[in-house]
């Protein structure tokens, strides 16, 4: 898949088959995760990948608004030292690994993390040390479901040359 195809689109899934994704091509996603841009280049993600259908059902019931991360069979979660960009550089690895894997041919759905209540109840699930923010978790899997690109804005109502002027 090209890139600006996979950019174009990529869909948040809900929905997954009950299928496996193989190791090698969840690492290949971490991979392309770990490769994003990154204020002066700090690199302060950390990538949790949980496959076990137990911990991942504690995980959808912790969160308020990630109860399909039960059905996906696989959750990457993303933590991050604190730095003063974290958010920053580790919300760009979570984009990378959505289009990753998307590329692969996974959806994949973006649960919130940073500033959620629940933020160290799924740290210490997880066994991440104190010190450590959570970013994402984004639930992975091979879709069972085709989302279509809903209510987005036209590229002439985002776009402003020069200056901005309200259209």
């Amino acid at each position: 898949m090209e890139a600006i195809d996979a950019l174009k689109t990529r869909r948040s899934v809900r929905k997954y088959l009950d299928k496996p994704v193989a190791k090698k091509v969840i690492e290949d996603i971490i991979d392309v995760g770990r490769l994003a841009a990154t204020a002066n280049n700090l690199q302060p993600w950390e990538f949790v990948v949980v496959t076990d259908a137990h911990i991942r059902q504690q995980l959808a019931e912790i969160t308020d608004y990630g109860k399909f991360i039960s059905i996906a069979p696989v959750c990457i979660i993303v933590f991050s030292k604190d730095t003063k960009y974290f958010l920053e550089d580790c919300s760009a690895a979570t984009q990378n690994i959505l289009v990753a894997a998307h590329a692969h041919g996974l959806g994949t759905c973006w649960v919130a993390g940073d500033k959620k209540a629940y933020a160290d109840r799924i740290r210490e699930l997880v066994g991440v040390p104190t010190g450590y923010k959570l970013i994402s978790l984004i639930a992975v899997g091979y879709p069972a479901e085709k989302p279509t690109a809903k209510n987005k804005r036209p590229l002439a109502t985002v776009l402003h040359w020069e200056k901005f002027e309200i259209k």
